[in-house]
């Protein structure tokens, strides 16, 4: 082909492409090796006789055949047929519709020649070509079933090359290569480049619309042999690119420089091949190597992790964008200083291995970790919020700039302040500027926008901030002028033309605009991340008007119910001087304007309410929107169950076949029984339906009146009454939810299907790593350890136990059957006996066919491999069943010849369906493993499993690594006893460099096959009904009926210019959903989220890719970088980048609502909260990634409103519920203090002061203000129930709605609900301050185990318990200090971030493992001091410390342990504002309280004495305490350890000795500070309150500048408390600093660990009411398994010994726990009893007097 690149002058023949091509085609007329396949030399004559001898008969036109001889072991991997297939119907050949008789524009053995003489031009790997040829074919053969051949290749070149859509021809010009070509040979084409593109443009003719027609011609002019030469050449390329394959745009690159290399005349007139795998070392493997050197180093012959943040990664997208731009391109340099693009096109590829990538590629985006990313990204949104806060709140706060002496401030003066909120969204936008200048390298001239853009911001700031100054200036001057007035009403104006101008317009199109400016200059970034496909005028109408009712509804709600109700409490105390009071050290500076401080944290919280309110508002509306959309869909209960039965037949014949001339011959009603009963059989097959059950549900075949056989309609379609329905399957089972599923889902409107042999193929992948594949015997019958108190067989039963009863009556069945061919038969008396064990266990003899079966059953109601592979294999049975359908005429022509019929359909299932596991840990897998994976191959032999194969290198040298496949016809090797692989592809190094999902899927993206994927987990499931929807998926791309008009033709035809639909998103159904509360929240998230709000979303354009069930359009994904995304941590969630990636380049994503897939859930509390965990990291990896900058700065104002609020605003949005709660906290605290210490007025009903009451401060407008604010929080958290409760009574009814709602309610939900918003919170602001994100596998087992309290305990500790008790004790003093009865919903939710982790965990309250939970928590408190356990206190306090010192990296000869990843310090500016400054401010905060409570004088008049140095003592004091305890316990065991070597508990005897002076000096400390408040419970809550603070901070100053790097073992632990610190590896230079180190982390440690310990005695105190109620474990259970108590799972058995010993413990240790419980209850009862008897008289103490 003659490159389109051409595109010179006219009249320079040299560069004409026009010329070019006539010198092809006049040597393709001369016939050499273009034309003429017999004329070929590459098909290598020993491969024929090979044939010959084999067949007998010439070689066969069939490529499945034909292999090289270089590949003779592997040919029994016949890819599609098997070697008996019959002659009939065409089954010989493997690609049918690229058969002879079909007007093909090439033979299958020229494209053969094609692909055989690309891998000699290139040495490209023989299995990689006879794999890439395997898959063209496929590809072909899956086009040209629904139109010409010719249209096939035609539209194929264009979706891989040269089409509007194809991302190559995109790439060419976004690139500007057509200038590189055009320019060509002259000196330096780099120069010349940049000149063409600034210079003026000669004649028009490098302008973009010649230069694109001119690429359509010389696509128009190509001859079909070319174009697939091309894609041969690409897929060749792709096909061994291993990790290249996620930087798209470099792959485009290669290719390009191959395709010239090709065309030119010395790759020609070459005739010995090139050696093979030249491509793969030369190109791929120096690329690859760089790609690896960025993210690891080799230590000892290991590949270790380096320690670097993204920031200073370059990753896959930073080496991507370098080949966007000209300027990129001409920084790739030899290795002989030339630069890339000075060689001529046709020799660059030759160069490939000189370039040095080290010198070429840098970062084009910083991912640093900062949450000015949320400033950048959603500025928009901040603009949108703040500064209309600030306008509504400076209008309804005039007394804050009104003059002292005047009530209100003057009119220029109002209007003027009123106007600051443009000032405001001007500031916002300038420091988005200049956070976005750190983001942006500024390398080449990309930032100079923003130098603009600074420079305009600035001018726009004076605008609306300077005549503020004026007017100030002048106000209160006594003139009568009206000028200050006129600026002032300017002003206002200008401000609110800014603020929408900035709150609307996206940041990336102002002041040059990067999304639609016309310059070259933007046109790579237009194409790769702001192409967003354009909505129908519908959708977009929706859209826009979504979100005017939104904003309208909060903006106008929030000005009446946030701002007008504060501006009262704010003109009550703007100006409130407190009277009176001082302190000894800071006089009254403080004291007398804490009215005013109170005031600026009500407008905090204000503010944060003004945001929660908006989140409200948008889940009300898409909801609303949801649900009236799915009525226009036709979705609802609310059309009678009646008709939906009724005319369920009458809609599978419409809408599920493909029924053309049929109706003449055959009846509907004969084809829709045939469906009908093949799905009832299915799912009597997987016992979900007995006998009698099916009896009623199937067709049957009856003598009519006039003695025809005719059809008898199945009563459950006949008589529906609407209740009738019960009978026909079990009540509420899974059989009747999967068929009213099917039956209202045909209400909604499908894509007509196509019949069989013309749909396309697609291929299901799922990637597996170490998920159960099927379950053994012994985990399915015995106990997983001591606290499980279930079997899983007994559980699943609980489960399901009508499933379980079919299944049983089955196996019984089987077994007399096999009985009574031995002649065994028993006396029916005997019966009952016999059968137990089928009801325990499900079989009775042990013979494996029936321990099988018991297996099976029970993997496939769990999350296991096999549920999944087996549920998607129906697609294989649907497409067969439909194909019989469809086909009658096949029935007849093979007779009565079931085998041979069984083989066609076979066949048409194989050539339409493939079923790929990526399997990446297959070779290294163990026996069970491997056996169950052979399981799998013979169960189901189509099945085809890709795995990584290691060839172990020479000595030192790296490992080899393949991707190889195998399939069940694949041979088994007599030698390995292992599979011989189909193909095996060597790749360029280990591709695992990820977080390992999207690494798997890529590896095994060359072996699937056809047009489209779906992406599957390995813990999904399908069912037979919903596979028979496929063609009318598969139709949703709309790719079925292709225009018969050339792609290249007519340039813009109407056909080919839409945007090509990439994702199709299905429903999600969970099937753990009724596995008890938390398993049913999980399942209701998925159905709100999966469904409810993805069906608005997609309408409106804002829905991304969520993984699991969706379809993904191959060709467009493959060619944009892949399905998934890969740089480790970054993209934590793989496939929510791949689907903004599809987003920014162009492609639509669709929301079927007609299709649904199984998939399981974890059900455990742990699980679940790791599951978030696990989102909310990767949330805030999302929030640094490219992806979100270009969305959030490029989107227009309602798309962008509809991706923030949908995706990054869920998780904003519960950062700001948890900070509600906190600051509220805060406020309640100062407010508290206010009503504490100063008399408030009484006033009159309508609210005026009465007379008579000097000195009092009229605080009542504040405690409405209070009210008025519980009532927002509240509501903000009871709208997340809404959409659950909606979207049951839309689909299930009033009644299940209620019902399911009641449940959730009773079993305490909402507990659950604060604490996983907590949890969410707590990972994002910790991931984007820290990072640490990795893949957290999800469990999949069930949740019956109870974990012990100290698990929990340290689990949960630090996200939310702390925060928990923290909030606990402000919200003890504010309920001390202003008590109402709004607070209890505050104690209700403060209390479950504490408690939720125990209230969830199964059989909590039983009250013999609570005491034993006791005495372990005891031991874990202590242990690990003098030997290393695995699980201890220290153990959880070191790990939690690791997060901001970061580990050593030299191992010093220990086993480093796995506990977590090489942690690498923490940044300074992290730690320095979120670890110093924070917990300082926070501390100061409290103070202020605290000398506010104490600065007023006593009833005698006198100043109280300092509080600051009272407080100073309390809280240095046990810190000094423990320093000194530590010392003399040190030099103590220093001189003691050696002498105790033989006495090994020393090191606990000493720890337990420090921890226990430790405990009495915390107690102590405080008991005095209560004695010194005079037994004042609420201001000694408060001081504890401001010494919490303060220690806080001191132990995290210590930690954050104190600490070096953490060792990885705890030999310093031991060696400080035993004394011994020679011989523990530690060198000589540690002799001194190490102990020194120590002593510090001792002194936070011991802190730390007595307020740990007296955390945990408070909450297991909160736990112990429970527990002495009667009947409350089994409550309990009820509550969180949804089990009656009949069904519950039994106590567990002990033996008589077990027993004992744990009776003697339970006493033991409830004696303990009573004994400590009530010291510290004393603690605090004691002085409260006694507190006239203690006081400062009764001690004459002068020391404490004066503190």
């Amino acid at each position: 082909m003659a490159h389109p690149g051409g595109y010179g002058l006219p009249h320079d023949p040299r560069n004409n492409p026009f010329a070019q091509r006539r010198q092809y085609d006049a040597e393709s007329d001369q016939g050499d090796h273009y034309g003429n396949p017999n004329s070929s030399t590459t098909r290598l004559a020993a491969s024929q006789a090979y044939y010959e001898q084999q067949h007998g008969s010439s070689v066969e036109s069939d490529y499945s055949r034909s292999r090289y001889a270089s590949s003779v072991d592997s040919h029994a991997s016949i890819p599609s047929i098997s070697p008996f297939a019959d002659s009939g119907a065409g089954s010989n050949d493997p690609y049918p519709a690229w058969g002879a008789d079909k007007q093909i524009p090439m033979s299958t053995e020229e494209i053969e020649d094609i692909f055989l003489d690309l891998t000699q031009k290139f040495g490209f790997q023989r299995d990689s070509m006879r794999n890439m040829f395997d898959f063209t074919m496929h590809l072909l053969d899956s086009r040209a079933s629904r139109m010409t051949p010719n249209q096939a290749l035609l539209t194929l070149h264009a979706d891989y090359i040269g089409g509007q859509h194809a991302n190559y021809r995109k790439w060419y010009f976004a690139a500007q290569l057509n200038l590189d070509d055009a320019v060509g040979q002259s000196q330096n084409p780099g120069l010349q480049r940049l000149k063409s593109v600034k210079g003026p443009k000669t004649a028009g003719s490098k302008s973009l619309d010649s230069a694109l027609n001119r690429w359509r011609n010389a696509m128009n002019n190509m001859s079909q042999y070319d174009r697939l030469r091309q894609i041969a050449l690409y897929l060749l390329c792709w096909g061994e690119a291993g990790n290249v394959r996620f930087v798209p745009e470099c792959l485009c690159f290669i290719f390009k420089c191959a395709d010239d290399y090709y065309r030119s005349p010395e790759c020609q007139s070459r005739i010995d091949p090139v050696p093979e795998g030249l491509y793969l070392n030369t190109v791929i493997k120096p690329l690859y190597n760089f790609m690896r050197e960025q993210g690891y180093e080799v230590q000892d012959g290991k590949f270790v992790r380096k320690e670097k943040d993204h920031d200073q990664i370059i990753g896959y997208d930073d080496i991507n964008q370098l080949f966007w731009y000209p300027e990129g391109l001409a920084k790739i340099v030899l290795s002989d200083n030339t630069r890339l693009v000075d060689v001529p096109p046709a020799q660059r590829f030759m160069k490939f291995s000189r370039i040095e990538w080290n010198r070429t590629f840098f970062k084009t985006y910083f991912e640093k970790r900062s949450t000015a990313h949320l400033l950048v990204n959603f500025n928009r949104i901040w603009i949108l919020h703040i500064s209309v806060f600030y306008f509504y709140t400076a209008f309804n706060s005039p007394k804050i700039y009104a003059p002292r002496d005047k009530s209100t401030p003057s009119a220029p003066m109002t209007w003027s302040a009123v106007a600051l909120g443009g000032a405001v969204s001007t500031i916002i936008m300038l420091l988005a500027t200049i956070a976005e200048f750190s983001y942006i390298p500024t390398t080449w001239n990309n930032a100079s926008h923003l130098t603009t853009r600074f420079i305009f911001l600035l001018v726009i700031l004076a605008l609306t901030a300077g005549p503020t100054f004026y007017i100030a200036m002048v106000d209160g001057r006594p003139t009568t002028s009206q000028v200050p007035l006129i600026i002032g009403v300017v002003q206002f104006f200008i401000s609110v033309v800014v603020t929408i101008v900035f709150g609307i317009i996206p940041s990336g199109r102002m002041f040059g605009d990067r999304v639609a400016g016309k310059a070259r200059k933007y046109m790579a970034s237009q194409t790769f991340t702001a192409s967003y496909p354009s909505l129908p005028k519908s959708a977009r109408t929706a859209s826009i008007f979504l979100w005017l009712l939104i904003f309208s509804c909060k903006f106008a709600e929030s000005y009446f119910f946030l701002t007008s109700s504060f501006s009262s409490p704010v003109a009550v105390m703007t100006h409130m001087k407190v009277q009176g009071c001082g302190d000894r050290i800071m006089g009254n500076i403080f004291c007398s304007n804490h009215v005013q401080f109170t005031l600026a944290i009500m407008y905090v919280m204000d503010l944060v309410l003004f945001f929660l309110d908006t989140y409200l508002w948008y889940i009300i509306w898409i909801v609303i929107f949801s649900i009236g959309r799915s009525f226009a869909l036709g979705l609802s209960i609310w059309t009678p169950w009646k008709d939906i039965y009724t005319r369920l037949p009458k809609r599978i014949y419409a809408k599920l076949l493909a029924t053309g001339e049929m109706e003449i011959k055959y009846k509907p009603k004969v084809l829709v029984s045939q469906i009908w009963n093949a799905v009832i059989i299915s799912m009597y097959r997987e016992h979900l339906l007995s006998i009698d059950h099916v009896q009623r549900l199937l067709y049957h075949q009856v003598d009519g009146p006039d003695g025809h056989r005719t059809l008898r309609a199945p009563p459950f379609f006949t008589n529906q009454d609407g209740s009738g329905s019960n009978n026909f399957f079990p009540a509420g089972g899974e059989a009747e939810r999967r068929i009213s599923f099917f039956a209202s889902s045909l209400t909604t409107s499908f894509p007509e299907p196509l019949p069989v042999d013309a749909m396309p193929t697609f291929t299901v992948l799922v990637p597996h790593y170490s998920e159960k594949i099927l379950l053994s015997l012994r985990e399915i019958i015995r106990e997983e350890d001591q606290s499980t108190r279930v079997t899983l067989l007994e559980y699943l039963k609980q489960l399901h136990p009508i499933e379980w009863d079919n299944f049983v009556k089955d196996t019984k069945i089987l077994a007399e059957e096999t009985d009574a061919m031995d002649g065994t038969a028993s006396s029916p008396n005997e019966k009952k006996t016999d059968d137990l064990p089928f009801y325990c266990i499900g079989f009775k003899t042990s013979s494996p066919e029936y321990t099988l079966r018991t297996r099976i059953w029970a993997s496939l109601r769990a999350q296991t491999l096999y549920r999944t592979v087996s549920g998607m294999m129906n697609y294989s049975k649907a497409i067969k069943l439909l194909y019989r359908v469809e086909n009658p005429d096949i029935v007849q022509t093979f007779g009565g010849n079931t085998e041979r019929l069984e083989r066609e359909l076979e066949r048409m299932a194989r050539r339409k369906f493939k079923f790929t596991i990526s399997m990446q840990r297959f070779s290294k897998f163990n026996k069970e493993e491997q056996e169950n994976a052979e399981f799998l191959l013979r169960a189901y032999p189509d099945l085809q499993i890709a795995y990584l194969d290691e060839e172990p290198g020479p000595k030192g040298g790296e490992a080899k690594l393949f991707s190889a496949v195998i399939d069940g016809h694949s041979e088994i090797d007599e030698k390995t006893g292992k599979r011989k692989p189909k193909f095996r592809v060597e790749l360029p190094g280990n591709p695992i460099l990820g977080d390992g999902k999207s690494d798997n899927q890529n590896h095994a993206m060359i072996f699937y096959r056809g047009e489209y994927l779906q992406l599957i987990d390995a813990n999904q499931d399908n069912y037979l009904e919903e596979c028979l929807k496929i063609r009318n998926i598969l139709g949703e791309f709309e790719e079925y009926s292709m225009s018969s008009q050339s792609p290249y033709a007519q340039w813009g035809h109407k056909e080919f210019a839409r945007s090509p639909v990439a994702i199709i998103g299905t429903r999600e159904y969970i099937f753990s959903e009724n596995i008890g509360v938390l398993g049913d929240i999980a399942a209701g998230k998925e159905q709100t989220f999966g469904t409810m709000t993805a069906r608005a979303l997609a309408w409106i354009g804002g829905k991304l890719h969520y993984g699991h069930p969706d379809f993904l359009n191959a060709t467009f994904m493959n060619t944009r970088g892949g399905v998934s995304k890969a740089q480790k941590g970054l993209h934590l969630n793989e496939d929510i980048f791949a689907g903004m990636n599809a987003f920014g380049r162009g492609g639509r994503i669709k929301h079927s609502e007609y299709y649904q897939c199984g998939k399981g859930r974890d059900l455990g509390f742990g699980t679940i909260l790791n599951f978030q965990t696990k989102i909310g990291t990767g949330m805030g990896e999302q929030m640094l990634s490219r992806e979100y900058y270009y969305l959030g700065t490029q989107l227009p104002i309602d798309r962008f409103l509809t991706f923030y609020y949908g995706h990054p605003g869920f998780h904003i949005n519960n950062i700001l519920v948890i900070y509600s709660i906190q600051i509220f906290m805060v406020t309640l605290l100062f407010i508290g203090t206010l009503n504490k210490q100063l008399a408030i007025c009484k006033v009159d009903s309508q609210g005026n002061v009465i007379g008579g009451q000097p000195g009092c401060y009229n605080l009542i407008p504040v405690f409405d203000w209070i009210r008025r604010c519980i009532v927002s929080i509240f509501l903000v958290f009871f709208i997340a129930f809404l959409p659950l409760f909606l979207q049951e009574l839309v689909e299930r009814g009033t009644g299940k709605a209620l019902l399911r709602l009641a449940k959730h309610f009773l079993s305490l939900s909402p507990i659950f609900e604060v604490f996983s918003t907590q949890i969410y919170s707590q990972s994002i602001l910790s991931n984007l301050t820290f990072g640490g994100a990795r893949y957290i596998a999800t469990g999949r087992g069930f949740a019956t185990t109870r974990i012990s309290f100290s698990i929990l305990y340290s689990r949960f500790a630090g996200p939310s318990i702390y925060m928990g008790m923290r909030n606990l004790l402000l919200l003890l003093y504010a309920t001390m200090a202003i008590w109402i009865p709004h607070l209890i919903y505050f104690w209700l939710s403060v209390l479950s971030l504490c408690i939720a982790p125990f209230m969830f965990n199964p059989h909590q309250f039983s009250y013999a493992d609570f005491i034993i939970d006791y005495r372990e928590f005891l031991r874990w408190m202590s242990r690990g001091n003098s030997r290393t356990k695995a699980s201890s206190w220290y153990g959880y306090c070191r790990l939690s410390r690791t997060m901001i010192t970061g580990y050593k990296k030299k191992k010093l000869g220990h086993p480093s342990e796995k506990l977590s990843g090489d942690v690498p310090r923490a940044s300074w500016r992290t730690v320095i504002f979120s670890e110093i400054v924070w917990p300082i401010c926070v501390a100061a905060l409290f103070l202020l309280a605290y000398t506010f409570v104490k600065s007023f004088p006593d009833g005698s008049g006198n100043l109280p004495p300092a509080p600051l140095i009272r407080i100073a003592i309390v809280a240095v004091g046990p810190v000094v305490w423990n320093a000194a305890i530590l010392i003399s316990l040190f030099f103590i065991a220093l001189f003691l350890g050696p002498m105790m070597e033989s006495w090994t508990k020393f090191g606990s005897v000493m720890a337990t000795l420090a921890h226990t002076l430790c405990l009495i000096g915390l107690v102590a400390f405080f008991e005095f500070f209560w004695f010194l408040e005079l037994w004042d419970a609420s201001h000694a809550v408060l001081g504890v309150i401001s010494i919490i603070a303060i220690q806080r901070a001191i132990q995290k100053i210590l930690i954050a500048v104190f600490l070096t790097r953490e060792y990885k073992h705890d030999e310093t632990n031991r060696a400080w408390w035993t004394g011994k610190w020679y011989g523990r590896g530690l060198g000589t230079s540690a002799a001194m600093s190490q102990p020194a180190r120590e002593f510090i982390v001792k002194i936070v440690e011991m802190s730390l660990w007595g307020s740990d310990f007296l955390l945990a005695h408070i909450l297991l105190v909160i736990l112990t009411p429970p527990i002495l109620l009667p009947y409350m474990n089994r409550l309990h259970s009820t509550m969180l398994f949804w089990l009656r108590p009949s069904k519950q799972i039994r106590a567990p058995l002990f033996s008589t010994k077990q027993k004992r010993q744990r009776r003697w413990i339970v006493i033991k240790y409830t004696v303990v726990y009573i004994l400590m419980v009530a010291l510290l209850a004393a603690l605090i009862v004691l002085p409260v009893v006694f507190r006239n008897q203690i006081n400062l008289d009764t001690f004459d103490c002068s020391i404490c007097k004066s503190i």
